[in-house]
């Protein structure tokens, strides 16, 4: 579980755990969460370096689901490549 907690609240925590996560792979990186909407149950996140930008969503059960940590970070991490292949 990568949070308990839910709304903008849940989106720092993601966004702190992000960053950590990032910051291993790519110093440069830049990482936000939001909470798309309450009625949506999925959490918004903006990979950014220098001019490129890569975009894309965790779902409530991936934020909230025991167990669903590694599979969050092989998220993350596919996602940072991807925006590296942007560039």
């Amino acid at each position: 579980m990568l949070t308990d907690k839910k709304g903008e609240e849940a989106a720092r925590e993601i966004a702190a755990w992000a960053n950590t996560i990032s910051s291993t792979v790519d110093k440069d990186l830049t990482v936000d969460v939001h909470d798309d909407h309450p009625d949506s149950n999925t959490y918004f996140v903006r990979l950014g370096k220098g001019a490129r930008v890569l975009l894309f969503r965790l779902s409530y059960g991936q934020a909230h689901g025991d167990g669903r940590e590694a599979e969050c970070e092989r998220t993350l991490k596919r996602k940072i490549k991807d925006l590296w292949n942007l560039l």
